[in-house]
């Protein structure tokens, strides 16, 4: 059996709203509710849903980059909150975040070189005599020409931004890569290079990946298991195909039925949802998604759903399933 290497427990994070002229705290952003996830040494989860349902809020609060409100999230056996800043820091090396945007991620006044190796310097990965040599190495593993080692962020179109992002993370041998909408700013024909490298890496490197993303085409091509999430709680989870293949819960549902055809002829009902998410600050009562369900029933508008196991290690929060 591979290993766990991350195991999030019922994760919660809260942003308080302040308001006032003594600045109090009025209320809370519920931007992620019970959330648990287990990644296995080489696996891919892709974390899917859509816009602000706090999908790009769980990566961060898992790297600490948010402070948790609740819950608990160990790396390798580790608690990440119970260790101390010293010994978190000798851990950031094995956990990498790719960002969405690559642009805004790289310094404009920093080369490209000296961005994916001063991290490698930092944590002691490298020294600045053999320093520019691995950074080559890496560059090229991604696709980067060693020319390009002394240019600047923006001599780079956006899909060799991106290469450089993943650079940058691969740089310090992580075992963990959290992938915050990776491919969701580039061409279509760009996106398949990318996907193309994230595999390509993990079966070199035995990597395993966080994918966040809410185009469920790319999911289903990348990722070994996905959980689907809705205003910050998990909806439904379950291997690739058994979760495309059988879907249960009418969000899931409704996500798939978007994903466009190949063929022209193939036709595919599609499920519009009416309405808009709800505020995370307000949350409906019960099931979060009653208020845009088609089938919601009474039980829905009172009682919060039980995650239940389905068989064959799918897991779904719904009522009426």
């Amino acid at each position: 059996m591979s290993e766990v290497l991350l195991e999030v427990t019922n994760l919660k994070k809260y942003f308080p709203i302040k308001a006032g002229l003594l600045n109090r705290t009025v209320g809370h952003v519920k931007a992620v509710e019970d959330i648990s996830i287990t990644i296995k040494a080489g696996e891919t989860f892709g974390l899917v849903g859509e816009s602000g349902s706090g999908k790009s809020t769980v990566g961060r609060t898992i790297l600490r980059l948010h402070d948790k409100t609740d819950g608990v999230v160990k790396f390798k056996g580790i608690d990440l909150y119970k260790v101390n800043k010293e010994e978190l820091r000798n851990l950031r090396p094995k956990m990498q975040l790719i960002f969405q945007d690559p642009y805004s991620s790289l310094n404009p006044r920093v080369r490209v070189g000296d961005a994916i190796g001063e991290a490698m310097i930092d944590h002691g990965l490298a020294t600045k005599e053999n320093v520019r040599d691995l950074v080559l190495e890496v560059m090229e593993l991604c696709g980067l020409s060693a020319y390009q080692i002394d240019r600047f962020p923006h001599e780079f179109s956006g899909g060799q931004r991106q290469r450089i992002g993943i650079a940058r993370a691969l740089a310090l041998n992580p075992d963990l890569i959290i992938a915050d909408e990776p491919v969701s700013a580039l061409d279509v024909s760009i996106q398949a290079q990318i996907i193309n490298l994230f595999q390509k890496l993990q079966k070199q490197r035995g990597l395993a990946y966080l994918f966040i993303s809410h185009d469920l085409s790319v999911v289903e091509h990348l990722c070994t298991r996905v959980g689907v999430m809705y205003l910050g709680s998990m909806m439904e989870t379950a291997p690739r195909d058994e979760l495309f293949n059988n879907p249960l819960h009418p969000y899931t549902k409704a996500l798939i039925s978007a994903i466009p055809v190949p063929v022209p002829k193939l036709k595919r009902e599609r499920i519009v949802l009416k309405g808009d998410i709800p505020s995370p600050s307000n949350p409906p009562s019960g099931c979060k998604f009653h208020t845009r369900c088609p089938f919601a029933v009474d039980i829905c508008k009172s009682q919060k759903p039980e995650f239940r196991h389905m068989g064959n290690e799918h897991y779904v929060a719904c009522h009426i399933v």
